[in-house]
C-alpha cells in the first residue's frame, strides 16, 4: 500500500518497499491462530514501461527486472542468479551464514531457501511450476481472459481451497504502454476466484 502511495513507477515502488524493509524488517502471521503460518513476501511490481519481481528474506532482498515474456510468483523464492538489484549486504550475509561459499555463481533462491521445506511450502513450489507451465502454454497470446483462467485453475493449486487455506482474491491488470489508453483493473468479488 505504501509503495502504491509513494511510488510513481514500478522502480520507485521497489525502492519504497526495499527502504522500508531494510529499516523495519517484516513479520506477522499469514493465518490466524491456532496454527500460525509465517513466510516472507514476494511482489510483482509493474507499470506501463517495466515490471519487476521483488523477493525478500528478513531485511534482505533481491529484485529481477522482467524484460520480456511472463513471470509468476508463489510464496517461495524463485530468483536465481538473474538479479538486477539487491540488498547491499545480501551476498555477505549468505557467505557469513554458510549458505554460499563466496565462490562461483550466486543464487538468491538457493542461498536463502530452507534446505527442507515445510509441506505447505512444497505446495507453493507445485503452484509455482503449475503457473509457469500455464503461462508457457499461452506464450505469445496472453490476454486478461487468459490470466483470469489461470487464476481460476484449481488443478495447479493456484486457486486454493484445501486445508482451510483458501485463495483470498485475485487481480488482473491491463497496463497499455500507450499513455493515452486507460489502465483497467479486475478484482474478484468473492473469496474464490473460480466464482
Amino acid at each position: 500500500r505504501l509503495a502504491l502511495e509513494r511510488g510513481g513507477s514500478a522502480r520507485e515502488a521497489l525502492e519504497v518497499i526495499t527502504a522500508l524493509l531494510e529499516r523495519y524488517g517484516q513479520g506477522g502471521s499469514c493465518k490466524e491462530e491456532p496454527v500460525p503460518f509465517v513466510y516472507h513476501n514476494t511482489f510483482l511490481l509493474a507499470d506501463r514501461a517495466e515490471a519487476w519481481v521483488l523477493e525478500t528474506a528478513g531485511r534482505y532482498w533481491a529484485a529481477q527486472r522482467i524484460r520480456e515474456g511472463s513471470r509468476n510468483i508463489s510464496n517461495q523464492l524463485s530468483i536465481g542468479s538473474d538479479i538486477t538489484a539487491e540488498h547491499p549486504g545480501l551476498r555477505e550475509r549468505a557467505r557469513s551464514q554458510g549458505w554460499w561459499s563466496g565462490d562461483g555463481e550466486f543464487s538468491f533462491a538457493r542461498a536463502f531457501s530452507l534446505e527442507k521445506q515445510p509441506p505447505r511450502m512444497e505446495a507453493a513450489k507445485a503452484r509455482f511450476h503449475g503457473g509457469k507451465e500455464l503461462l508457457r502454454q499461452h506464450a505469445g497470446h496472453i490476454t486478461a481472459e487468459t490470466l483470469m483462467s489461470i487464476l481460476r485453475d484449481k488443478a495447479s493449486g493456484i486457486c486454493a481451497e484445501a486445508d482451510g487455506f483458501r485463495t483470498a482474491g485475485s487481480m488482473v491488470s491491463v497496463l497499455p504502454r500507450d499513455p493515452a489508453r486507460p489502465c483497467v483493473h479486475f478484482f474478484t468479488a468473492t473469496p474464490d476466484p473460480s466464482r
